[in-house]
């Protein structure tokens, strides 16, 4: 081997265990590897194929309400309990603390009231990463009372939702009927004249999406989001049948007519103030 590449072997491995490690992520989309600070720069959107990755409810706060625009956060402490006493591989009870202590939550869901360029609105977030931002009777009944709170001021109502948990199995019934208590919630406030935009994100699933994520008198959804009931692997395998391309992304929904617009992150907040403006006059 001669010195000029032994130098050069020996540069390139000392650079690369002085490198730091976290500077780069594989995107679940392209699967390409993308440099992190770039992926925070764009709102965590892949530079490469425009994938959205899920936001947590505080990187959502900062994207859609004004800055000092949040009046104030509604039934903030608010917990799920175990009415179940529910065990399976894991305790119910034991998810919840795990859950609590990885997001610094206490449930799934946040509503605030506050302002999105000067409009106040009542805004609901809910987040994947506690318990896959499944909805058990707290995110059931924040979601319900949010929809009596926007109802009870007469103001709009926006919920993001990011669920890939859909009902949270560990309630049992409980869980699944707060699929019936939103969605009669979001009937009184049509009745009564609200407007209500309902914002999908990765992902937005199950029963989630067959409640309350479904109901928007405007559905808007984020690029290459997963949106369904049951996901496709599982639904190929049920009917034996290979679906089409993009089945349940937020492209394939567009085009078969379930929501309404796909708006990339930046520029969520503005069209979100341009909507309500519409519904003001």
């Amino acid at each position: 081997m001669s010195s000029g590449w032994k130098g050069l072997r020996n540069f390139v491995f000392h650079r690369k265990r002085e490198m730091p490690d976290g500077l780069w992520m594989k995107c679940d989309s392209c699967g390409n590897l993308v440099y992190k600070k770039v992926v925070e720069e764009k709102l965590q959107v892949c530079p490469e194929c425009n994938f959205h990755f899920s936001l947590g409810i505080q990187e959502r706060l900062e994207l859609l309400i004004d800055e000092n625009g949040i009046i104030e956060e509604l039934w903030p402490d608010i917990e799920s309990t175990d009415p179940l006493n529910f065990k399976a591989v894991a305790a119910y009870r034991d998810k919840i603390t795990e859950a609590k202590s990885q997001t610094g939550l206490k449930e799934a869901v946040v509503v605030v009231r506050g302002k999105i360029e000067g409009i106040e609105v009542i805004l609901g977030i809910t987040d994947s990463r506690f318990i896959m931002g499944s909805m058990g009777s707290v995110v059931g009944e924040k979601i319900a009372r949010a929809v009596e709170k926007a109802m009870e001021l007469k103001l709009p109502l926006i919920i993001v939702s990011g669920s890939g948990g859909g009902a949270r199995m560990y309630e049992g019934s409980l869980s699944l009927m707060q699929m019936a208590k939103t969605s009669a919630a979001l009937a009184r406030f049509d009745k009564a004249g609200g407007f209500y935009i309902s914002v999908l994100t990765n992902p937005t699933m199950a029963g989630v999406m067959a409640s309350f994520a479904a109901l928007g008198d405007i559905i808007i959804a984020e690029p290459k989001a997963l949106i369904g009931f049951t996901g496709p692997r599982v639904i190929a395998q049920t009917i034996g049948q290979e679906l089409p391309p993009g089945f349940q992304t937020s492209e394939f929904l567009l085009e078969h007519g379930l929501i309404d617009r796909i708006i990339d992150r930046q520029h969520l907040k503005g069209e979100l103030a341009l909507l309500l403006r519409y519904f003001k006059r």
